[in-house]
């Protein structure tokens, strides 16, 4: 069969080496890719929010399964386009991208449907929005209610600090219309993990559990970026707390959506905070995390692709993914400057020595080609990706290659994973 993954970042780099090792399929395409997904697939100067030109593609090559990397593309509704040409596409419809693109939407049916998160209130109009901060008082995070690259949740610890990021995001239009509505929330202490489940609207299929990066500082310190690293299994998370997190928020939110008169199909995505062993939602998304789907889909055992396809066809009742019983951690190299200003076109030294070392895998996320060397093209450009049998093994696995692509124009957490050995 062949497929089409559509998107260039690091998740889509990891779903096209993941679903090139089916034995289903003969040819894998991506668009609009990087310089290293063409080492896996055949990449297409489509961009992924050209949707006819996306739908014209898949019906010339006889696409046999089109997969859904970024979130811009589910807001734009290239599901229901794909289905409306009977073409068979994984990801959530525009109305289910909803959860994702509309952070309102979701406080709503979460309040609506009981289902666990932190207290908060929605404003169109800003004088309202600074008399309700002025009320309730900090710490509390102002979020854009649309799409911001990740990068629209911003954690106010004083008075002054809310008033600011208000007047940035509703008057300053830093993310655009994306702020036109922000929902503003309690803080919540805790630790955050990331939990990623299969669907097809009634059954719920979970993936390992994994834990994300998301400021740019060690120590959880700094702006909010799209994410810094990954690591899995997230140790915070035993057999209770799954438990916990699958009866009272992947099921339930499933369910709500149903009840909405919403059939969600693909990945869900809840980004959690656990807050004294009980989870609470900080947010939920339409796609595949990323960073979380490096170290994910190399832990993943089972073929990908016939669960994407019972995902489409609602028949995931009864399937199951074996795993790896090891570690991964994907440690993300970043451009000098991100996720503010940065300067593309660097080029990339040490890949080749990285590539040849056995149980790493680089996945790449921000590159190009330039006068047939690898340069930067973006904000987060690698995401170096290791596995071994422990998770200090895997730790010290990934810093050892990401030492060998050292250069002052590139940065890097230095602490990803550290967390989890606090839980060992």
């Amino acid at each position: 069969m062949k497929v089409l993954v559509i998107g260039g970042g690091g998740r889509e780099h990891a779903m096209c080496w993941k679903i090139q090792q089916s034995p289903k399929v003969e040819r894998v395409y991506c668009a609009p890719g990087n310089a290293g997904i063409s080492k896996n697939a055949k990449c297409i100067d489509i961009q992924s929010t050209d949707i006819e030109a996306l739908v014209r593609f898949a019906k010339a090559e006889e696409i046999n399964l089109t997969v859904v990397g970024p979130e811009q593309p589910l807001a734009r509704g290239v599901t229901d386009r794909f289905i409306e040409e009977k073409l068979k596409i994984f990801g959530p419809s525009e109305a289910a991208a909803q959860i994702e693109t509309s952070k309102a939407f979701s406080k709503n049916l979460m309040r609506k449907h009981d289902i666990p998160t932190a207290f908060y209130s929605t404003f169109y109009d800003f004088d309202e929005a600074m008399n309700w901060v002025r009320d309730v008082k900090p710490p509390l995070v102002v979020k854009a209610d649309g799409l911001a690259s990740g990068k629209g949740a911003v954690i106010c610890k004083t008075e002054n600090d809310a008033l600011e990021t208000l007047d940035s995001m509703m008057r300053g239009k830093i993310f655009g219309d994306a702020a036109d509505c922000v929902v503003i929330e309690e803080f919540l202490e805790g630790e955050e993990v990331s939990f990623i489940a299969f669907t097809d609207g009634e059954t719920v299929l979970p993936l390992e559990t994994s834990q994300d990066h998301k400021t740019l500082l060690d120590g959880d310190h700094g702006p909010n970026t799209g994410g810094m690293g990954a690591y899995s299994p997230a140790p915070v998370v035993g057999s209770e707390l799954f438990g916990k997190i699958m009866d009272r928020i992947m099921v339930p939110v499933v369910r709500a959506l149903r009840e909405e008169g919403i059939r969600y199909k693909g990945f869900l995505y809840a980004g959690l905070m656990i807050k004294d062993s009980e989870p609470f939602v900080l947010e939920f998304n339409a796609r595949l995390g990323d960073p979380e789907a490096q170290p994910l889909l190399m832990r993943m055992k089972s073929d990908i692709v016939p669960i994407l396809n019972a995902v489409i066809d609602e028949e995931l009742s009864g399937y199951k993914i074996e795993w790896m019983n090891q570690a991964s951690v994907c440690v993300v190299m970043t451009s000098k400057g991100y996720p503010g200003d940065y300067k593309k076109g660097v080029v990339i030294r040490g890949l080749e020595e990285v590539e040849n070392m056995d149980n790493v895998v680089l996945f790449h996320a921000g590159t190009a080609f330039k006068d047939r060397e690898i340069v930067s093209n973006g904000g987060r450009v690698l995401g170096v990706t290791a596995i071994d049998n422990t998770i200090k093994d895997t730790i010290d696995l990934a810093y050892e290659a990401i030492e060998k692509l050292r250069d002052e124009k590139f940065y890097y957490r230095t602490d990803i994973g550290k967390k989890a050995l606090t839980h060992i």
